[in-house]
């Protein structure tokens, strides 16, 4: 599947931006990339989730392992670096070792239960290392807006205590109402606000082994499960459900749990404040005199969730599939006796769990003028063979004719589109970071 989905993107590049007009030149490409077999583009993505890598969490010394290994394929099928003679453009990504496993133990009157990794907990990624005791306070979406008339936190004192935070914010609509809201939407907004008041710990009410949150000194929390969180209500008489409802209405809950209700978050971590990470970009020249100076992007993240204690997060369809993807082309173009007219910018972000960092560092400091940059596919989590799908695809017809031609020839899968809309909540993937950047 992995080697179908590939060549619908070669056809892309081919047919519509290259400018291969001539039928042979056509068919010699094609038969290069046939050459690619399903079976080494497993094999990348098996190399890349291995345990070695430890889950590539951006910043690490694991990390660079991979992207050095990447870059050693580059090499070895001729794509030449791209960043001023290195394949690594490097860029500062603070990052978290989480140690061990921790402790997450909720006591309720006489009784205690330790919660259960991964069912019932996950360690927060980037908590601080240490053990915090005491009584919940449930602070909704954690979001102090004033200019808004919004504050989770004014019916509530958590002083030195341990708070329950929902993810998100209580606004759906993708409106320029909902850009103002858009930066209480951050997870490092969220920890830095209970910081702001007094809060001694956190349990995010949602099972995320995330790393794009922030370190504070001294603050440690962990992820809890919904179950969890609804227990915690059914036992002080409470309706979570009911509850969370009223959030999305925007009615803030003016309640705290009794004081028999506890919790203890044990954690050990290390801190990197100074760490690096980089993205690893390679480039194939084009062909054309005049048309070799503009350039299309094939990009996605090769970066992981890292690990926890000696569980590793392999990564593999988030995003060793969509690095795979990128592999397999450029070594098809990077061999083939026919070369693109334009010239094609591989760019193997990394940070980009850890919040769009490397991207965002691209869009500052381009490798190519954005000007010239007249496309980028982004290959994020292409699946494991049960679909197709091509996000902003209906609103560039001309484009999309490609891909479905290609569906329709070679994958024959069901195949997806969206079409294009400003987005006006929080980026979540590359591609974000360089439309914004360009445009």
């Amino acid at each position: 599947m992995r080697l179908k989905i590939l060549i619908s993107v070669s056809f892309l590049i081919l047919f519509c931006f290259s400018g291969f007009s001539q039928e042979g030149e056509t068919g010699k490409i094609l038969t290069n990339f046939h050459s690619i077999s399903s079976h080494e583009l497993l094999d990348f993505a098996k190399e890349l989730s291995s345990d070695k890598y430890k889950g590539r969490l951006s910043g690490s010394s694991e990390y660079f392992e991979a992207a050095k290994w990447c870059a050693g394929k580059f090499a070895e099928w001729g794509v030449k670096p791209a960043g001023n003679g290195s394949y690594f453009q490097e860029f500062p990504n603070e990052y978290s070792e989480v140690l061990s496993l921790g402790e997450v133990v909720y006591s309720n009157n006489n009784t205690e239960k330790t919660l259960s990794f991964p069912d019932e907990y996950l360690p927060g990624s980037n908590s601080a290392s240490g053990k915090v005791t005491g009584e919940w306070v449930y602070v909704g979406y954690g979001i102090t807006a004033t200019e808004l008339g919004y504050d989770d936190c004014k019916n509530v004192d958590v002083k030195g205590k341990i708070i329950i935070l929902e993810s998100g914010i209580p606004y759906s609509k993708n409106d320029t109402t909902l850009a103002r809201w858009t930066p209480y939407a951050y997870h490092r907004y969220k920890f830095r606000n209970a910081v702001k008041h007094g809060a001694a710990g956190m349990n995010y009410a949602s099972l995320i082994a995330n790393p794009n949150t922030v370190y504070l000194n001294d603050f440690a929390y962990a992820h809890v499960s919904n179950k969890v969180v609804e227990q915690i209500f059914l036992d002080a008489g409470k309706d979570y459900e009911a509850v969370k409802k009223d959030l999305q209405e925007m009615k803030i809950p003016s309640f705290s749990f009794p004081e028999n209700q506890k919790i203890s978050i044990s954690a050990e971590t290390k801190y990197f404040p100074n760490a690096l990470a980089c993205n690893v970009v390679g480039l194939i020249e084009g062909s054309d005199p005049e048309l070799k100076d503009e350039v299309i992007i094939i990009g996605g993240h090769l970066d992981g969730q890292g690990s926890m204690g000696n569980v590793v997060f392999p990564g593999t369809l988030d995003n060793s599939s969509g690095v795979s993807d990128i592999l397999g082309a450029a070594k098809a173009l990077a061999t083939s006796e026919i070369k693109p007219k334009r010239s094609v910018l591989f760019i193997l972000f990394g940070g980009e769990e850890c919040g769009l960092y490397g991207s965002e560092y691209y869009t500052k400091n381009p490798l190519s003028p954005s000007k010239k940059t007249k496309l980028m596919i982004n290959l994020d989590m292409v699946g494991n063979g049960t679909g197709f799908y091509l996000a902003n695809g209906k609103s560039y017809p001309e484009l999309y004719k490609h891909f479905e031609s290609a569906n329709n020839n070679f994958i024959h899968r069901q195949m997806y589109a969206s079409e294009w809309r400003k987005n006006y909540g929080r980026p979540r993937s590359d591609e974000s970071k360089l439309r914004k950047g360009r445009y």
